[in-house]
């Protein structure tokens, strides 16, 4: 920082917008605790720097920027004389960080009137004290505003997210009752077999032959693969002719579930073999049985393993025993955040994921970026189902540059241009009243953006829609843990 430091002028700072009111005492008390400083074209002070000094321009060329991942991004430029920057927040004392929210260059020789942060909070407290009190309750107002109006926006989301978990979880559960049920009828009805073969003619070899055919059924079950509609009926055919042929009463009722199991015809002709013709049927009858107890108690695992998958998915979608900020497989997080919404998807939206599973982790707040993918799926499977057609969306994960890329891409009618610059908006919605809050999109900006120092587009025509969430592998040396949803402040943003 290269500053040269002027005689201060009552008469040149009270011609200043800012100063034009106060009294010769009030500027005196200016010119005493402040001063004036030329700047040679470079730095004024950067970004999370401890703000010290309230900087009002006399003449120059002032340029402000935030830093972007490792980027410092533009966001004005200005001749304006009077425009001011700085400690913007001396007045809210330790209550705010008192810190640069942006950094502040000038493009040619600059003057500017300084005033110690600490003096700025002095006259505001003391000239100003209605205004002082007017301008926290605004600060601390639209903060706490913004902050209860994103909670009620989780908390919508996650009240549309649990009724569509319970319904998704319903579904494996009923399937369980239903297969313990059967289960427990059909071990009853193997028991009472048992009886009736243990009280028959059977030889002990005869019965060691049956346990022996028994085990490898019940291996054979566990290895079955589906057949097409087609193979299975033409083997349902072949089965229910042999057990006609081998004096099998009813064996159509059979034959069905023996092909579910994998079981063919040869296997019933090694059964043939090993026991002897006059028991045969009781033996098939038997291992029929078998078949239906392990293949009930295959539903009974692929339910209870559907059920633990979707709470796994639950518990990884709310990050509850994670911490708040670490390394994350963004497929991971995409993966819990789809089975979620699978129920709100429909059978009119087709989801595709074009994921790059090389791309490293990236340090990130998971539970956040999860609630960005939810406000991004969601409103890619509501403009699909506004078509009235089906429609693809495709979850795409890629690299580009220092960057990690998560894409959004939908089929629906697109975003049209008058509206596109104001998506991001609060409040602005396109859904009919008491569908929408209008803040999904700028709960989503504030979080990728502001929390993650990363970017959110958008690039829309009909038929093809695309959200951009890119993320920097790297955390800015001075993150913190602020909510992402809370107002930054407006008066910092650029000069006024």
């Amino acid at each position: 920082m290269n500053a040269q430091v002027m005689p201060c002028d009552r008469q040149e700072i009270g011609s200043l917008f800012l100063f034009e009111k106060l009294t010769p005492e009030q500027l005196g008390r200016l010119c005493a605790e402040g001063r004036v400083e030329r700047f040679e074209p470079g730095p004024v002070y950067v970004e999370g720097a401890p703000a010290t000094c309230f900087y009002v321009m006399i003449e120059g060329t002032v340029v402000l920027s935030r830093r972007v991942g490792k980027d410092d991004v533009e966001i004005s430029r200005t001749s304006q004389r009077g425009v001011y920057a700085g400690a913007m927040q001396a007045y809210l004392g330790d209550r705010v960080p008192q810190t640069y929210t942006n950094s502040m260059r000038v493009t040619e020789p600059t003057r500017f009137y300084v005033l110690p942060a600490q003096s700025f909070a002095d006259v505001m407290q003391e000239w100003f004290p209605m205004a002082a009190h007017l301008l926290e309750g605004l600060f601390f107002g639209a903060r706490n505003t913004q902050r209860a109006i994103g909670q009620r926006e989780r908390l919508l989301a996650l009240g549309s997210l649990s009724a569509g978990l319970t319904h998704e979880l319903n579904n494996p559960a009923a399937a369980a009752v239903r297969a313990t049920g059967a289960l427990r009828e059909r071990v009853g009805r193997m028991r009472h077999k048992l009886s009736l073969i243990t009280q028959g003619t059977y030889s002990r070899e005869a019965l060691a032959s049956l346990i022996e055919i028994q085990e490898r059924t019940a291996e054979r079950v566990s290895k079955a693969t589906a057949l097409s509609p087609l193979e299975a009926a033409d083997r349902e055919d072949e089965i229910s002719d042999w057990l006609g042929d081998h004096g099998v009463a009813e064996g159509w009722q059979i034959a069905p579930t023996f092909v579910q199991a994998g079981l063919d015809t040869d296997w019933l002709s090694q059964v043939a073999a090993t026991v002897d013709e006059s028991i045969l049927p009781g033996a098939i009858s038997w291992l029929n049985y078998t078949v239906e107890t392990e293949l009930l108690m295959g539903e009974i695992e692929d339910s209870t393993s559907r059920i633990s998958q979707l709470v796994g998915a639950a518990k990884q979608y709310a990050q509850l025993d994670r911490a708040p900020h670490r390394d994350v497989d963004v497929h991971e997080l995409l993966d819990s955040t789809l089975l979620m919404l699978s129920a709100k998807l429909g059978p009119q939206v087709r989801l595709v994921k074009d994921y790059d599973r090389s791309l490293p982790e990236v340090p990130a707040y998971p539970a956040e970026l999860n609630q960005v993918w939810t406000n991004l799926v969601d409103n890619a499977a509501q403009a699909i189902r506004a078509t009235g057609n089906e429609g693809t969306l495709t979850v795409r994960t890629a690299r580009e540059g220092d960057r990690l890329l998560v894409e959004f891409r939908d089929t629906g009618p697109g975003v049209p241009q008058e509206i596109r610059n104001r998506i991001f908006d609060p409040f602005f919605t396109t859904k009919p009243v008491g569908e929408g809050t209008g803040l999904g999109l700028d709960i989503s900006w504030r979080i990728v953006v502001n929390k993650h120092h990363g970017a959110l587009e958008v690039n829309s025509v009909p038929g093809d829609t695309r959200f951009r969430v890119l993320l920097p592998y790297t955390v800015p040396h001075e993150e913190t843990d602020r909510n992402p949803t809370e107002e930054e402040p407006s008066t910092a943003e650029e000069p006024s």
